[in-house]
């Protein structure tokens, strides 16, 4: 079994800059399924579930080519929709968390896919009715293959877009049903939509594509269907967890360090929550300097009671920091 061997008691210093967004990584790259021509990504994270979601559109026949470090170029004009018919391919699905995010552009495109829970951390629960009736809504017939443990997801002609009122704003929920929409006929409105900085983004990229979306970065979106999708660049944001992080981690090791290109202002609350718990951090330009501290004095709110932090659907406090 790996493990990790940690000698406490030293000190930081220096600079760091944080890799590309894993969430949005997963979005992105699923979202080349949607048109034949090019499209490159840049800022990739070069990970094992980005990777293995790589991997996953390889196997279906999407042409792959690494152009430097983080920087790839996808065409999806020979997909094999064969393999996605397969127990291989249903199988690979289950295990990889990335895997949710092909449902949508497969469906729309191809008029057919595999729903397989999908795997990743156990941090939390992972619904995934929001997905499957989101793709419903927009016409697709749904049927449960218990063999499988999977749904498949089939539509006879173009999905049709609707009114959905979302239960919970699940961003990859919403990143799904948005790529299942853009090639729809009609209108798509999604109110209660997740509206974190990365849909944002690939609400961005789609558009670029020739997509039409209204209301990108808040909880309404309107998708007017279109006939078909371009090539497109696209620049994958730095991923906010690592960055908050590593500020976390100059705190507690009470050290100085710089944390280079970490487009602030898509970062949100996460540094005014830092500053609640009485670490100081400045802004310097794109980068965040974190000074060494001996001390750490929390904020109280201002009829004395205790600081309470909790986390929120955007622009709320992301749970995945709650434990630094």
């Amino acid at each position: 079994m790996a493990k990790f061997i940690i000698e406490g008691g030293h000190k930081l210093s220096g600079t760091i800059t944080p890799q590309g967004a894993k969430n949005e990584a997963l979005e992105v790259i699923s979202a080349v399924l949607l048109t034949g021509e090019e499209i490159t990504i840049s800022n990739v994270p070069e990970i094992l579930d980005v990777k293995n979601l790589i991997e996953l559109l390889q196997k279906m026949g999407v042409k792959v080519a690494r152009q430097a470090k983080g920087v790839y170029t996808f065409k999806a004009d020979e997909v094999d929709t064969g393999y996605i018919e397969t127990e291989e391919f249903v199988q690979k699905c289950a295990k990889l968390r990335g895997s949710v995010m092909v449902v949508g552009p497969l469906l729309t495109r191809f008029g057919h896919a595999w729903f397989a829970k999908p795997g990743g951390d156990k941090i939390g629960r992972r619904r995934v009715d929001t997905h499957l009736d989101g793709m419903v809504k927009l016409g697709a017939d749904m049927q449960y293959d218990a063999s499988r443990r999977a749904f498949h997801l089939t539509s006879d002609g173009r999905l049709t877009g609707r009114y959905m009122l979302l239960d919970e704003a699940s961003v990859t929920g919403t990143a799904n049903i948005v790529m299942a929409a853009v090639l729809a006929k009609g209108t798509t409105t999604i109110y209660n939509a997740a509206c974190e900085p990365y849909l944002q983004q690939l609400c961005k990229m789609l558009n670029r594509m020739g997509a039409f979306i209204d209301g990108v970065g808040s909880n309404l979106l309107r998708i007017h269907g279109v006939e078909s999708l371009h090539g497109t660049t696209h620049r994958i944001l730095p991923d906010m967890i690592e960055v908050g992080s590593f500020i976390g981690m100059a705190a507690i090791c009470r050290s100085e360090i710089t944390i280079k290109d970490v487009s602030y202002y898509d970062l949100g609350i996460i540094p005014d929550t830092f500053r609640r718990l009485g670490v100081k951090l400045e802004q310097r330009g794109d980068d965040i300097y974190v000074p060494a501290q001996d001390s750490y004095e929390i904020e109280s709110f201002l009829d004395g009671s205790i600081m309470t932090l909790a986390d929120a659907p955007w622009p709320g406090l992301t749970p995945d920091l709650l434990s630094v």
